[in-house]
């Protein structure tokens, strides 16, 4: 018992020397010691392990649903929960916690789409903004303002409007709306290490601003931008489930959580779990993300409070 204490503190104090040996060994380190800041935070903890859930549920929907999610079955309209349907079924007959768990599949489609088209362009908008300033400065920071200056969900439904009612409409239009803040971001750290002696240092070794930006000032915008991104994906599902309520979104029958709640309001007084069912999923999802980020802000942040 002693020799395996002696070995794991012995691997522990490898990690955490004051003088690491390579870039390997210091990397680790700060992963190891990110770690256990991240598990201090039970409720970080729970976050992320309904995001796995979530996760695991989507890719093994044909598995976990008990029934196809888009057949009717007019006889078996409007049951309550049961044996047989545990979260009811609707007003065409359809089990309720098959569209659950095949709706799942929707939500991260939305979340990791938007992620992957806004994230990018606040990055790059963000740091070329911070790192040349003036008039390129004043221009993207005006376009970026117009974009701040309505409601997001406001300002999704013009575009969703403009474009056409579909999912990868409503993906668009949440990406071109969710993009701003990550800009300002971006920006904010950009301006602070701009003028640092490291970076003063590499453009003396010959290298151009392009090189900079992509190489040194946009990884180390990377943490806070990851806090942001996981903290803006609670609203990224509202406002698609909003716009799936609208009949904006994701069109029927396919199993929408916000088109759920849409279609079961009708019925929110007799048959309850119709609206209930895929509204406690969209508030289940959305606070595990804030708990998610509030975790990661711990760890990522320099700048948050221990």
């Amino acid at each position: 018992m002693e020799e395996k204490v002696t070995t794991y503190n012995n691997s522990k104090q490898w990690l955490l020397t004051d003088t690491p040996e390579s870039a390997l060994q210091a990397a680790l380190g700060r992963a190891y010691l990110g770690l256990l800041v991240f598990l201090k935070n039970r409720l970080a903890v729970l976050g992320l392990l309904i995001i796995v859930g979530l996760s695991l549920i989507a890719l093994f929907a044909p598995l976990i649903a008990p029934f196809d999610p888009l057949v009717t079955n007019l006889s078996e309209r409007l049951q309550p929960l049961s044996a047989d349907h545990i979260f009811g079924t609707d007003e065409l007959g359809r089990d309720i916690f098959s569209r659950v768990v095949w709706g799942s599949r929707l939500t991260l489609y939305v979340i990791g789409l938007v992620a992957i088209i806004a994230a990018p362009v606040g990055i790059i908008v963000g740091t070329v903004s911070g790192y040349f300033g003036g008039f390129i400065d004043t221009v993207l920071m005006r376009i970026t303002d117009i974009f701040l200056a309505f409601p997001k969900l406001i300002l999704a439904l013009a575009f969703v409007a403009a474009l056409g009612p579909g999912i990868e409409n409503a993906i668009i239009a949440i990406a071109i709306t969710s993009w701003p803040p990550y800009a300002r971001i971006a920006r904010g750290e950009t301006i602070t290490i701009r003028n640092s002696d490291f970076i003063r240092a590499i453009r003396l070794q010959g290298a151009g601003s392009i090189r900079i930006i992509t190489g040194h000032v946009m990884p180390l915008c990377l943490s806070s931008l990851i806090v942001r991104v996981t903290l803006d994906m609670a609203g990224i599902i509202i406002t698609a489930a909003g716009l799936g309520f609208l009949g904006l979104g994701a069109q029927p029958p396919s199993p929408e959580w916000g088109a759920m709640t849409s279609s079961g309001r009708a019925y929110i007084l007799d048959q309850w779990w119709l609206i209930t069912m895929p509204g406690m999923a969209i508030f289940i999802v959305s606070l595990a993300f804030n708990l998610l980020g509030d975790g990661l802000r711990e760890v990522l942040d320099p700048k948050s409070d221990d």
